[in-house]
């Protein structure tokens, strides 16, 4: 039901939220280069996620975000553009069933897809000069006001 669904997606964005604010001491420290990670756990929580955003709909970079940072402690910046180019590969056969089915209103889909063409090259930009405690901090932020959110829409 959508009520289930409604609380699925409240208690994996609460989930996420409390994630993003364990301590993260040490994962910026690391060259990028020499970032390692258990490549069978990632698959696993990978798997488990889609799972978890296919039944709520939503695109997994909240989930995926908190992940890699605590679990896969994977440096900031990496788990930024790793989570972009995730979320993106798998919405693609996601926007293919929604417009093939009918669900895709446009205009409105037009005009975010031209401001974030937009503003994505000034958001990066801004991004690669902040520094990372900075990042977490907004990423944080973000999620726990999605959480947020869901949770005032499910009360």
């Amino acid at each position: 039901s959508e009520g289930a669904m409604n609380v699925v997606y409240g208690v994996l964005a609460a989930l996420a939220a409390i994630m993003m604010f364990v301590p993260k001491k040490g994962i910026d420290d690391i060259p990028l280069d020499q970032v390692t990670f258990n490549k069978w756990l990632a698959a696993v929580l990978a798997f488990l996620i889609g799972i978890g955003s296919g039944i709520v709909g939503a695109a997994g970079a909240f989930l995926l975000v908190p992940v890699m940072l605590i679990v896969l402690k994977i440096p900031t910046r990496m788990t930024i553009a790793t989570s972009l180019a995730v979320t993106f590969i798998s919405s693609i056969g996601s926007t293919f069933g929604k417009i093939a089915t009918g669900q895709v209103d446009y205009i409105p889909a037009l005009i975010m897809v031209i401001a974030s063409l937009l503003a994505s090259p000034l958001g990066a930009k801004t991004g690669q000069k902040m520094n990372t405690k900075v990042l977490q901090v907004i990423l944080a932020v973000l999620i726990l006001a999605t959480a947020v959110n869901i949770w005032v829409d499910i009360l």
